[in-house]
């Protein structure tokens, strides 16, 4: 969890909070906040636009991202995280399959997943593991591994 307080909102969710960080046009940073963290009120239109959108997704997972994103990475994580735009809702992809398809390695995708700066609008919790869940936002367990559930189960409805 961050603690910066450089977010243009804090948003509640179903599961905690989410902090939105982005300029006048562009979406480049969604993390996740402490649960007591307090709401803060969107300071742009932009990032009225971010938790309007967000919220969307929340009550309806079949809801679209019409988001700007700039991807801010290394190529390959670029590439990865371009890879995880194109999974569809409601289904997962592994690690494996996922680097076989960008001639990587699960470890890269694993290590580019972890490193994703705008989880649920990238959406690094549809690639998992072939055991099992995975990690969520470089953890194994605890508050991160429980959003990625959620997400999961909720995409599933």
């Amino acid at each position: 969890m961050k603690t910066t307080n450089q977010y243009q909102a804090k948003l509640i969710a179903p599961f905690g909070v989410l902090g939105i960080v982005c300029n006048e046009d562009t979406l480049t940073g969604v993390q996740f906040l402490a649960a007591d963290t307090v709401a803060q009120a969107p300071q742009s239109r932009y990032a009225k636009e971010v938790c309007k959108q967000l919220a969307a997704y929340f009550e309806d997972a079949d809801f679209h991202f019409s988001l700007p994103i700039k991807f801010a990475g290394t190529a390959h994580q670029n590439k990865v995280w371009q890879a995880m735009c194109a999974i569809p809702r409601g289904q997962t992809r592994q690690y494996g399959d996922l680097a076989r398809e960008l001639a990587s390695s699960p470890r890269a995708v694993g290590q580019a997943c972890g490193a994703n700066p705008i989880p649920i609008v990238i959406p690094c919790h549809r690639v998992v593991s072939k055991t099992g869940m995975g990690g969520f936002a470089h953890q194994r367990d605890g508050y991160e591994l429980g959003i990625k559930r959620w997400l999961l189960a909720h995409e599933q409805r």
